[in-house]
């Protein structure tokens, strides 16, 4: 009986302190995906809200309709990323209700059992409850070690009863928190799918207005097709001012090299100790650049795409377009020197900071606050986004150029 009294308390101890880490890993897994899940819909939700106040702005204008249709866009992608993080956050308390029923139904058999044996404990402390008899079994030992064994006997069943208790009722609470959890999961769930199927109306909404202004743009082809040209023509004049400025400075960074200039390329930079520091530091921080806005939304991106209107037309853009608020400023992405400040049409004043052999371009500028050869910080201001008349949209053009080669600045900025 000794014997089985110890092993009973060391099942009872190895028992709960694996029930205890299989509560507390999956606890603590299933509440980092669920914050994760919470912080990614926040977001998204931010940006709506935030789109949709441009896009109230933009439709006061009536020359503004292609910004409405790649505003329309963007929140279009962006609440089909919102609605897959629901379905997403669906499927996991979908399998955290059917795992908490099995668990539930675990307990209550774990319970069971813990009872059944709890009341066999009860029935031969009953059988033995006299202290006479307990007296005379201790007495009745053929040797003094023999007697304190069986006295050590007694006193360890009455811990292992105590032990047994402490587990049923810590079973039962264990029980009863599950069950509470399990029913406001059932209630978060409710609330998910009204939620989504508010967001799944809403996606639908947007597709018929980006639907709908795409036909009424149908009667604009030729207007559009005039702005298409011009604006290539400007993108075209920016980027070749931007690649004379880039070579000039090669050529600069070469003369003041002396000797370090021979064994370099002749189109790359010649950086002193410093400057390779600093472009070190800016490769570093890919991914992790702040935005050259505070507050914006993506509008245009890197590379090849086609027109958001005209069918069969691609356009090309070295860079991105952020649409912001108006009076919003713009502001350096990284420490680094002023290399140029100019005016290009239709891009108004441009600046270009370089860092190392880096170089980030900020276009569609007014209100400059800095000047060729500055040294600026990371997110100084350096002058307010351009509010276009006729169309009434805010919107920055933003590059960034490892010398000669233009890249794409999206994943260079912090998300």
């Amino acid at each position: 009986m000794q014997a089985s009294a110890k092993s009973g308390g060391y099942r009872i101890k190895v028992w709960w302190l694996s029930l205890l880490c299989i509560f507390l890993a999956g606890g603590l897994g299933a509440q980092d995906k669920k914050s994760q899940l919470e912080l990614e819909k926040k977001r998204l939700e931010e940006e709506i809200r935030y789109t949709n106040e441009l896009l109230e702005k933009t439709r006061k204008s009536r020359t503004a309709s292609v910004n409405e249709v790649v505003l329309i866009e963007n929140n279009i992608k962006k609440r089909e990323q919102l609605i897959s993080a629901y379905n997403r956050q669906l499927r996991n308390i979908n399998r955290d209700i059917s795992g908490a029923g099995a668990e539930i139904q675990r307990l209550e058999q774990d319970l069971e059992k813990l009872k059944d044996e709890y009341a066999r404990m009860i029935y031969y402390a009953q059988k033995t409850r006299n202290a006479y008899t307990r007296l005379m079994f201790v007495f009745a030992a053929e040797s003094f070690h023999q007697a304190y064994r069986r006295l050590k006997y007694f006193q360890q069943y009455s811990q292992y009863r105590r032990q047994q208790v402490a587990l049923i009722y810590q079973t039962e609470k264990e029980l009863m928190d599950r069950i509470r959890r399990l029913e406001g999961q059932k209630t978060e769930k409710i609330t998910l799918l009204e939620d989504e199927k508010d967001e799944q109306h809403q996606l639908q909404k947007e597709k018929t207005s980006k639907n709908k202004t795409l036909s009424q743009l149908k009667q604009q082809e030729q207007q559009l097709l005039k702005q298409l040209r011009e604006q290539e023509k400007a993108r075209s004049r920016l980027n070749d001012e931007i690649q004379r400025i880039i070579a000039e400075e090669i050529r600069k960074a070469r003369e003041a090299g002396g000797d370090r200039s021979k064994a370099a390329p002749s189109d790359v930079f010649v950086l002193t100790p410093e400057e390779m520091e600093l472009s070190a530091d800016f490769a570093g921080n890919r991914g992790k650049l702040p935005w050259p806005v505070e507050r914006g939304v993506i509008s245009g991106t890197f590379g090849e795409h086609p027109h958001p209107v005209l069918r069969g037309i691609k356009t090309k853009s070295n860079g991105v377009d952020l649409m912001t608020s108006s009076g919003a400023e713009a502001r350096a992405v990284f420490s680094g020197t002023v290399s140029r400040v100019m005016n290009v049409p239709q891009f108004n004043t441009v600046v270009i900071i370089r860092h190392g052999e880096y170089l980030s371009v900020y276009s569609n500028l007014t209100d400059v606050v800095v000047s060729m050869g500055d040294k600026v910080y990371t997110k100084q201001p350096i002058g307010r986004v351009v509010t276009s008349a006729e169309e009434g949209k805010t919107e920055l053009h933003f590059e960034i150029w490892k010398g000669k080669t233009v890249m794409d600045p999206e994943p260079w900025l912090a998300r």
